[in-house]
């Protein structure tokens, strides 16, 4: 009944908590020192010194998480709101803006705000877990936003996207979401496969997001009701 209650107030008042997600990150960008617009920061090395210790400073260093170093506890949910480029924080806003509000208002704004940090946090936790000697920074919002495609996929299974891949000469071409979301989820996979063993791109991450977001999505709403009626939305190629 509580639960019911809460997605009937999250419909209602909108995807408050996916929007203010979404300006919270551009916020953060713009201001920190990776955009380069906020002449604060300076330019040349300065600029260089100041983005090496944002990173270091919000987000997460496997081997400091790893010692359970006090502060390092709370990087996995500051490095959710910093990212890396233009580039990284466009493409994780993209599906943030296309898949989380429609689970946002099927989850209500409170439990999928939970969510979402539940999400990213256990994300960033298993990568820096599987590499805990690193000292490479790790930042951005992509295990979270992975979490939120794994309920998608869950809750939403009949809905159409429309999306733009490469190798289709980028034509925008419509299909069901679970095509995409696990067409997405192989290519994540194979791409693990190959990352070796060291630290880089974090598709570990994505994956454990993934498979957490889905997993908890069957969890809590297997009894109840899934969305089955087409819903419109829109991808981009860029993927979190």
């Amino acid at each position: 009944m509580l639960g019911w209650w809460g997605a009937v107030r999250g419909a209602a008042s909108g995807p408050a908590v996916t929007y203010g997600a979404i300006a919270v990150c551009c916020v953060a960008f713009v201001l920190g020192p990776v955009s380069g617009l906020n002449p604060v920061y300076g330019t040349g090395d300065a600029l260089l010194t100041a983005q090496s210790t944002y990173f270091e400073r919000w987000g997460v260093v496997p081997a400091e998480l790893m010692s359970s170093t006090p502060g390092a506890l709370l990087t996995p949910l500051t490095a959710l709101f910093v990212h890396g480029s233009w580039l990284h924080l466009l493409g994780n806003m993209l599906f943030l803006y296309v898949f989380g509000a429609m689970a946002e208002e099927r989850m209500g704004q409170l439990e999928f705000g939970l969510f979402y940090l539940g999400c990213g946090y256990l994300a960033l936790l298993a990568y820096a877990a599987a590499n805990a000697g690193s000292e490479q920074t790790l930042v951005g919002a992509s295990g979270a936003i992975s979490g939120v495609l794994g309920a998608f996929l869950y809750l939403f299974p009949k809905a159409r996207v429309t999306s733009l891949f490469p190798f289709l000469f980028f034509l925008p071409l419509r299909f069901p979401a679970w095509i995409v979301l696990i067409f997405w989820f192989v290519l994540q996979w194979l791409a693990a496969q190959g990352a070796g063993s060291g630290p880089g791109v974090a598709y570990l991450a994505h994956l454990v997001g993934f498979g957490a977001g889905f997993l908890y999505a069957w969890g809590r709403f297997r009894q109840g009701t899934r969305v089955k009626a087409q819903a419109a939305a829109t991808e981009g190629e860029s993927q979190p």
